[in-house]
């Protein structure tokens, strides 16, 4: 379980672990905190008034401190998961929904014809369809694409390098996706 670390005026900062998160409420630097409580941790016992120490851990938090990410200048990475998540495992060319295993990264412009791996060339296709397109492009091999590459907002990279996002997390995320999202779908 990973508990969504924001900053104090509310972006994403990354995922951390639930020890990650015990350590910024035991140095205060935890600033506000929503949804749910998901772990409840205890410590040792005070010596003047026996009473034990407790640190309640929600899902979200947002910490004090400059944050260190730029929104404007974050470039999501690009993985093979976060690419099939994204187009929903929808292939590009027959518009067919696969299971992940049968899925590959499809370059629009392939790199035979001097095309780069980045978001705004690549979709997701089944072996098939990226068998058939080969060193073409769509338009070369009369396999028009279905949709559109886009390069996620730093909201829906959130939402794509996580997969087990729980409830509050998710409606906080999906509540800052931009109107366009595939994800909503």
């Amino acid at each position: 379980m990973k508990v969504l670390k924001l900053s104090a005026q509310g972006l994403p900062q990354s995922w951390i672990s639930l020890e990650q998160a015990v350590l910024h409420y035991a140095a205060d630097e935890v600033r506000w905190e929503v949804g749910a409580q998901v772990a409840l941790f205890r410590g040792g016992h005070n010596a003047e008034t026996g009473l034990q120490s407790q640190i309640s851990v929600s899902s979200i938090i947002g910490t004090k401190g400059v944050p260190n990410i730029n929104p404007f200048d974050l470039k999501p990475g690009l993985t093979n998961t976060k690419l099939f998540a994204r187009d929903r495992n929808v292939c590009a060319y027959c518009g067919l929904v696969h299971y992940e295993e049968e899925l590959t990264r499809e370059h629009i412009i392939p790199f035979a014809q001097n095309g780069k791996d980045h978001w705004m060339n690549v979709v997701t296709a089944c072996r098939a369809c990226n068998h058939r397109k080969s060193n073409r492009t769509p338009e070369q091999a009369r396999m028009p694409l279905l949709f559109a590459p886009y390069i996620p907002s730093l909201w829906e990279d959130f939402i794509l390098r996580n997969r087990r996002i729980l409830a509050d997390q998710m409606e906080f995320l999906m509540a800052h996706l931009p109107k366009t999202s595939r994800l909503y779908t």
